[in-house]
């Protein structure tokens, strides 16, 4: 994770971010804080990286890269804003000791990279480019399936689809193209799906460690049916990243030293 110091909102690079509209870094870093808290309190360790002044969306921990097996696939973004916080990120993982790859393809790490313990769900559409996806097949040795988003306030696969545990899913439709939507079905033909009140809140932005799933309070219906299926849902306000297009998800990104299978 990443503290929001430097946070704000002085650019815009997806439909969620207003510069014109004012931001209070002090009531992100509190919002962040209590993420982090529940995260340990719920038995997680949490490793952090120093925030960089001038990268206001570095909080954004889930895009810095994406790591399976203790093999880390730096992140190569799209926006020249955001360009910097590649090489950050990678520079954390090479000084703890991971093996490490610099992406020749433009990918913007676990936004648009989703590891189920089975295959990757690979994002497209918006930011990750689909050559990314090849790259990450080959440096993971795993199956990376190809999602097509259609609608631009969902610009990352972790804006639409949430991955609950290895073959449990949760995700929205109508962010999708409908070859994406079928791919989906055929995979996942009991997963749950948000209804617009879940995705406009970014209820899909969560974080499951597999029993419990921390996501927006405003996600009734979402709450609702990972009530329903044996999850723990715990609600987690983090409306100040929002401004930014950015939820609880967005802020973590997952160390895996191990298989997950």
């Amino acid at each position: 994770m990443c503290a929001p110091t430097h946070y704000d909102v002085n650019y815009s690079i997806n439909p969620w971010m207003h510069p014109d509209k004012p931001t209070n870094t002090e009531l992100a870093l509190t919002q962040w804080e209590q993420l982090r808290g529940l995260l340990r309190d719920l038995g997680h360790e949490v490793l952090e990286i120093s925030p960089v002044p001038g990268l206001p969306d570095m909080v954004f921990a889930a895009n810095g890269a994406t790591m399976i097996d203790g093999r880390v696939l730096s992140a190569r973004f799209r926006y020249p804003q955001r360009v910097p916080e590649g090489p950050a990120y990678l520079a954390w993982f090479q000084h703890h000791g991971f093996t490490v790859r610099d992406a020749v393809h433009i990918n913007e790490g676990e936004g648009d990279l989703l590891f189920t313990g089975e295959r990757v769900l690979a994002g497209t559409g918006f930011r990750t480019h689909p050559d990314s996806h090849a790259e990450a097949a080959e440096f993971f040795g795993r199956e990376v399936v190809t999602l097509h988003l259609v609608n631009s306030e969902f610009y990352h696969l972790d804006t639409a689809l949430s991955v609950l545990d290895h073959d449990e899913v949760m995700y929205y439709p109508e962010a999708f193209s409908a070859e994406s939507r079928q791919v989906l079905r055929d995979l996942y033909p009991d997963a749950i799906l948000a209804n617009q009140e879940d995705a406009a809140v970014f209820g899909l932005n969560s974080v499951s460690d597999g029993r419990h799933v921390l996501l927006a309070p405003q996600a009734v219906h979402l709450h609702q049916e990972l009530a329903d299926r044996g999850f723990v849902p715990i609600g987690i306000d983090l409306s100040e990243l929002l401004k930014a297009g950015g939820s609880a998800k967005c802020c973590t990104l997952e160390i895996r030293e191990a298989s997950a299978c």
